[in-house]
């Protein structure tokens, strides 16, 4: 189980960037479609979200890679 929480922990890591690349790819695009100002703060505003959101995610794959949680609580077997 923990190879699993660590193999997950690279998706994660990895999984941040690209979504920011596709979410501002697809923010340039939606506002050459339409360059109001609306669309402009719309996209402005996601990405401002988005990006801690990303950031939290790849921190939380670091930490599953590094084994943080291999033994988590109410998890261990008294042998």
């Amino acid at each position: 189980m923990n190879s699993i929480k660590k193999f997950a922990g690279i998706i994660w890591i990895l999984a941040g960037p690209l979504a920011i690349y596709y979410l501002i790819k697809t923010a340039v695009s939606e506002i050459a479609k339409k360059p109001v100002i609306d669309t402009k703060i719309q996209w402005g505003v996601f990405i401002i979200i988005f990006i801690p959101i990303a950031i939290g995610i790849m921190i939380f794959g670091y930490y599953a890679l590094k084994g943080e949680y291999d033994q988590l609580p109410g998890n261990s077997k008294e042998i």
